[in-house]
């Protein structure tokens, strides 16, 4: 095959080529309104603000949320509660740590806890960094407590 050929098929797989962009979600564009709202937000607010948002989740994930911010508070009392893109988020120096995305946030099955790259979670080439969640039980509050510690070490 002449490299000629070579390049206009490999430019005819290319994933990029022939597709438009269809924008972002409803879901995507009220989490960047909401990022809006928080940057002009007060900081000293955060407690309030993700209790608030905790409290304004469907259940199970405000359950979820509750929990997650009394492990996450017990864990790393370092760590200041904040909205992050309209989720509960606790952080370092103003930096997110670790996120709690409802189900309902995105329309998907699971909530999720994140952890950010300013997360100390760094273990060989590979590690996780988002877990999904249905539901808290003593071996789940165990490990995230250990992962929350990790985290900000």
């Amino acid at each position: 095959m002449s490299p000629k050929k070579e390049t206009q098929k490999a430019a005819k797989s290319s994933t990029a080529i022939g597709k438009k962009f269809k924008g972002f979600t409803d879901e995507e564009r009220l989490a960047m309104k909401e990022r809006i709202q928080e940057l002009k937000a007060d900081k000293a607010d955060g407690e309030s603000a993700v209790l608030a948002k905790i409290a304004a989740m469907r259940e199970p994930d405000r359950a979820l949320g509750k929990r997650l911010h009394a492990i996450i508070r017990a864990s790393a009392p370092a760590l200041s509660p904040k909205l992050w893109y309209g989720m509960p988020a606790y952080a370092k120096d103003d930096k997110v740590v670790c996120f709690f995305q409802s189900a309902q946030k995105f329309n998907t099955r699971y909530a999720t806890l994140g952890f950010s790259d300013k997360a100390n979670l760094d273990e060989g080439a590979l590690w996780p960094t988002a877990f999904a969640l249905k539901k808290l039980t003593a071996t789940e509050e165990a490990r995230i407590d250990a992962l929350v510690k990790k985290a900000v070490s």
